[in-house]
């Protein structure tokens, strides 16, 4: 073998995208070798997220194209933004009952919490708890949810599918809740890094689930 096929031999290998010189498997996300250009999606797609769901409504039909797009980025498969701004499209007819429904139940929860801080009621603390579990537990449920979704199945299998998937995997819904919980937190303290946050969280649904899990081959 010569130098320049020896050199492009061991870039096959190192990508995963081609045979292998060691006798050891393939990366299972040959795309997400590079630490630097992985880093870089991750702020883009947290970008076209952010931009996609402006209208807080449309957050669902954001976060399930962008979540679509890394997975196709992580695979080494074909990632033209085009495709992600294809899945919003796809996804806004019934992710917008979606964001409707969010929005009202995140306003339910936050007016509990508001009342629950004032004193005006018994139990206040426990109220209060109550409403900030509800609010991580439905990040996670969205998150599973547009993480699930395609635009063969739609929405209402994704949501279906989201009691399986937490009960399968609880270590995975804790992660996804840290995730939730980072995105609140880091947004509270500066709006713009939201777009960081989000492409954190669009990475953490795709990379969360195909984790190794010990005792898991």
């Amino acid at each position: 073998m010569d130098r320049r096929a020896l050199r492009a031999a061991r870039r096959a290998d190192a990508s995963g995208s081609g045979p292998t010189l060691g006798e050891r498997e393939p990366s299972r996300n040959p795309g997400a070798t590079g630490a630097f250009a992985l880093f870089g999606e991750v702020l883009m797609t947290g970008l076209l997220v952010t931009i996609a769901g402006l209208a807080i409504v449309t957050l669902p039909a954001a976060l399930a194209a962008g979540i679509r797009h890394m997975r196709r980025y992580a695979a080494a498969e074909g990632s033209p933004y085009a495709l992600f701004w294809q899945d919003v499209r796809k996804a806004l007819p019934g992710g917008l009952v979606v964001g409707v429904a969010g929005v009202a139940l995140t306003l339910l929860l936050l007016l509990d919490i508001d009342l629950a801080n004032s004193g005006f009621l018994p139990g206040g603390a426990v109220i209060g708890v109550v409403g900030w579990a509800g609010l991580v537990a439905g990040a996670v449920a969205l998150l599973t949810a547009a993480a699930a979704w395609s635009p063969d199945t739609g929405w209402r299998a994704a949501f279906r599918a989201v009691p399986a998937a937490v009960g399968a995997d609880l270590t995975g819904a804790l992660f996804l809740a840290a995730t939730a919980v980072f995105v609140g937190v880091v947004t509270w303290m500066l709006v713009p890094l939201i777009i960081p946050a989000l492409g954190s969280a669009v990475l953490a649904a795709v990379a969360i689930p195909g984790r190794r899990r010990r005792g898991a081959h």
